[in-house]
């Protein structure tokens, strides 16, 4: 089902060049379509059998709304989500707490005023080690290339390595066609043009893309070998379709 979402999709961007024309196309056919049928009195016919039309016609409008949402919604829609570099990449962590924990507790200090997070954070030594293995490293970065005509994508993928020797992935004044369900893949292929290539290769999912513009930031886990992924991917999961790629170097 999700390939064949994915060829409708494709089909869609093939033509979106020629979208005003086509839209325009299925108003006129559609406004002479409804105006036939009702000078052949068609609309009485489905007021007598409105019950089973009803049956009939809630699931096709479910299916179509569903369908034009999905494709249609990045036409319209844009998420803007700004996230800074992360805490924990700039400062000495307490022992025993997580990356997580940590940005939990810088969210709950930013709302406070200076004085009170000084005393909510006594433990936290907000002073910067100015020796180099105290601070982030980066390992690998590539710059986001369009997929296609309609799936474009630009901005930058880091990948870092903390002084805890955690990874982060962080995404970069990233602009993005928005999507359903858009999800953020690490892929052993250094450029995938085709999903198979991803699948085929392996990958990791980091779950999904927070907003399709803005800067970002996603922990990569522990078991995922670094070294060997070679790109960044936006990926559309139920439709199959790579909306685009950052090959890493």
């Amino acid at each position: 089902m999700a390939e064949f979402f994915g060829t409708l999709e494709r089909i869609a961007a093939d033509l979106y060049p020629w979208r005003w024309l086509i839209l325009a196309a299925i108003l006129v056919t559609g406004a002479a379509a409804s105006y036939y049928a009702y000078r052949r009195g068609l609309h009485l016919m489905v007021w007598r059998r409105r019950k089973p039309a009803a049956i009939i016609a809630t699931p096709l409008l479910i299916v179509f709304g569903f369908l034009a949402w999905g494709l249609g919604s990045p036409l319209f829609i844009d998420e803007t989500v700004e996230e800074e570099f992360p805490f924990a990449y700039t400062a000495v962590v307490p022992e025993g707490m997580e990356m997580e924990d940590v940005e939990m507790t810088m969210a709950v200090v930013a709302a406070m005023d200076d004085e009170p997070m000084m005393e909510a954070m006594p433990e936290m030594m907000m002073e910067e080690d100015d020796e180099e293995e105290e601070k982030a490293v980066k390992l690998k970065e590539g710059s986001f290339r369009d997929a296609d005509s309609f799936h474009r994508g630009s901005g930058q993928a880091i990948i870092y390595r903390g002084p805890d020797g955690s990874h982060l992935l962080r995404l970069e004044n990233l602009d993005v066609t928005n999507g359903p369900r858009l999800h953020v893949l690490l892929a052993v292929h250094p450029d995938p043009m085709e999903v198979s290539q991803i699948k085929d290769n392996g990958y990791h999912d980091l779950g999904r893309l927070k907003g399709n513009i803005g800067n970002q930031n996603y922990h990569i886990p522990d078991d995922v070998n670094v070294d060997a992924q070679m790109s960044v991917i936006i990926y559309c999961k139920p439709f199959s379709v790579i909306f685009s790629v950052a090959p890493l170097l």
